[in-house]
């Protein structure tokens, strides 16, 4: 890649990291010359964009032959997630390759699926370095302070394990998760986003009513957001003769029960205050709009997902929503979901390190910089 421009100023993040947190780790050159890779054609208005994907490519080219692994296992509540990196030993020149790209493909994970428990099983330099990049005060201590509350245990830290052999990591597992596609009926829906509340009124499958109703996601006050998603809705049930069922989606974690585990729209809310009166949100305006009818909230980006699904009738599909900010989904060949949170607009996008930094996290690249509408 061609020489970086100086480094630019980077903006305080929306949740900064504690004063002993280190920044992202910088990229030194042996890291670079193997990571950095950009696409044949250039982006025009950065012609230092270098995909990670790409630099992955390079990646595995040179470490081809490499008898030397990194296997590592994601545990969450109803999952684990397991990968398994070709890595340089650590007395190579190289070595700092490995680490680097490690901890962008773990934090990936991380967002994918969640996690409480992270198991790393290679070199001892390299699980050391990484145990400590995923702990309070190092570069990934945003997720390591983040994952407890996207499992819905925010006072359980989250934990990092090294064990001695790839054979005592738990096998790989999702819990499918079967959503209807029927739309029969009287059904009100729902998608709270970072600018807007959209609602829409279906009646055996035709829409009767659409709207946007713009909102203040950065208001401390749970009651706000409560009356103004129950406002949206009611105004926009008015087309319907009755209400059967109410679907809805929204950024963040939500869990099999419809509760608000750890949802990004709400960034402003006071822990104890988010526990006592946003996890149940969705609970309270179901019964309080139409009673015990069923009532069914997931991802914003696994909605996308499902809709592609429908779409296209071939399942094994990735779904992008590119809203304020930018959702992503995954559905199997059966077009089920598999119990991951797909916070991919968290994930890093761009190697280059002159990327755009992310205002609401430590890091630089991240997806939703490129795929959303901020």
């Amino acid at each position: 890649p061609a020489p970086l421009p100086p480094p630019r100023a980077r903006p305080t993040p929306a949740h900064p990291p504690s004063a002993a947190a280190a920044m992202p780790r910088p990229m030194d050159s042996a890291a670079m010359k193997i990571l950095l890779a950009r696409p044949k054609v250039p982006a025009p208005l950065d012609p230092n964009f270098s995909p990670l994907v790409l630099g992955k490519r390079q990646y595995m080219k040179a470490t081809k032959g490499q008898k030397t692994t990194l296997d590592w296992a994601l545990l969450r509540r109803d999952g684990v997630g397991r990968y398994s990196l070709p890595v340089f030993p650590d007395n190579h020149a190289d070595a700092s390759a490995s680490a680097y790209l490690a901890g962008c493909l773990i934090q990936e994970m991380m967002w994918q699926r969640s996690g409480y428990e992270l198991q790393l099983c290679g070199p001892p330099k390299l699980c050391e370095q990484l145990k400590a990049d995923f702990a309070v005060g190092g570069p990934y201590e945003f997720e390591v302070l983040t994952m407890p509350k996207a499992c819905g245990t925010p006072d359980v830290p989250f934990v990092v394990k090294i064990v001695a052999s790839a054979s005592t990591l738990p096998a790989a597992s999702d819990s499918p998760q079967v959503c209807g596609k029927d739309a029969s009926g009287c059904r009100l829906a729902f998608d709270l986003g970072k600018s807007d509340i959209k609602t829409v009124a279906v009646q055996d499958n035709n829409v009767l009513d659409s709207k946007e109703t713009e909102w203040d996601v950065t208001n401390p006050d749970p009651q706000y957001h409560y009356d103004a998603i129950l406002a949206a809705m009611k105004d926009t049930a008015q087309k319907l003769p009755k209400i059967e069922a109410i679907g809805g989606s929204a950024t963040g974690t939500i869990s099999a029960d419809n509760e608000a585990t750890w949802c990004d729209i709400f960034p402003n809310v006071k822990p104890d205050v988010y526990k006592e009166k946003v996890v149940n949100i969705f609970k309270r305006i179901g019964k309080d709009l139409a009673g015990d009818v069923p009532l069914k909230v997931i991802n914003d980006g696994e909605v996308t997902a499902l809709a592609g699904k429908m779409m296209v009738n071939q399942g094994n599909l990735m779904g992008i929503s590119m809203g304020s900010s930018e959702g992503g989904g995954y559905c199997d060949a059966d077009g089920n979901l598999l119990g991951w949170i797909n916070e991919l607009c968290y994930i890093q996008l761009d190697l280059n390190p002159e990327a755009p930094y992310d205002p609401w996290t430590p890091h630089s690249g991240m997806s939703h910089m490129y795929l959303g509408q901020r």
